[in-house]
């Protein structure tokens, strides 16, 4: 998975075998991984890295994975955010508390890894399908990433590696308005350093793109804010 494409998976989990076994084995399937080792400095992760899904361990010390996911949940920039609840607590009741608190899904302690990656994936396809292969549809635009090609109208467009990018990302999410530095972590990944006017070259290379063969343009300016499909 090229660099901007790989999503992050933030790993709230106590017991340093299990973070790392964790780490290890989404590292390996491609994913960026960070980890934090309590509630409190989950919560402070997911601000600084604004991670695509949250794996979570319900007992942490100082504060614990129900209260972050009940935090995360309550608030509109992170309510949409996966995650997905590990805790050694088997009863139902327990089962049904960490889903009514917002997660979006439970697994049982101890779990098996494949599985657990089965369901990172499921999740994930729900907020960023164009990772995992899927194609996108928005209006008479068709993204297939699996073949890494885009249609429109049927006819095939020539785009560049990080106009693709840009593009997959915006129909993951039409009408929402992406900052210039939220475009930069996403298409660009945190480790490169790009400068933000980057984005706006690389936009304009797109929505020429886009028009090759006629039609509108589909991507808004919204001024002072960045930009959106749609």
């Amino acid at each position: 998975m090229a660099t901007g494409e790989q999503p992050t998976v933030l790993v709230v989990e106590d017991e340093p075998a299990q973070r790392e076994l964790l780490a290890y084995n989404l590292a390996a399937e491609g994913f960026r991984v960070v980890q934090a080792e309590n509630g409190e400095d989950g919560l402070l992760l997911v601000d600084e890295e604004n991670p695509d899904i949250i794996v979570l361990d319900w007992m942490l010390p100082s504060v614990s994975g129900i209260e972050v996911c009940r935090r995360l949940k309550t608030r509109t920039d992170t309510r949409s955010i996966p995650i997905i609840m590990l805790s050694a607590r088997t009863e139902e009741v327990d089962r049904i508390r960490g889903l009514e608190t917002g997660a979006d899904d439970y697994v049982v302690k101890p779990y098996s890894i494949p599985e657990l990656m089965a369901r990172v994936r499921a999740q994930l396809r729900r907020v960023r399908p164009a990772t995992v292969g899927q194609q996108l549809t928005y209006g008479d635009i068709l993204l297939d990433a699996e073949s890494h090609r885009v249609f429109r109208n049927e006819a095939p467009l020539k785009l560049g590696p990080t106009e693709f990018r840009l593009l997959a990302t915006f129909m993951e999410k039409p009408g929402r308005v992406w900052s210039r530095e939220q475009l930069l972590d996403r298409v660009w990944g945190r480790d490169i350093y790009v400068d933000s006017r980057t984005v706006d070259v690389h936009v304009g290379r797109l929505r020429k793109a886009l028009c090759q063969n006629g039609g509108d343009d589909p991507v808004r300016t919204v001024r002072g804010a960045g930009y959106a499909l749609g």
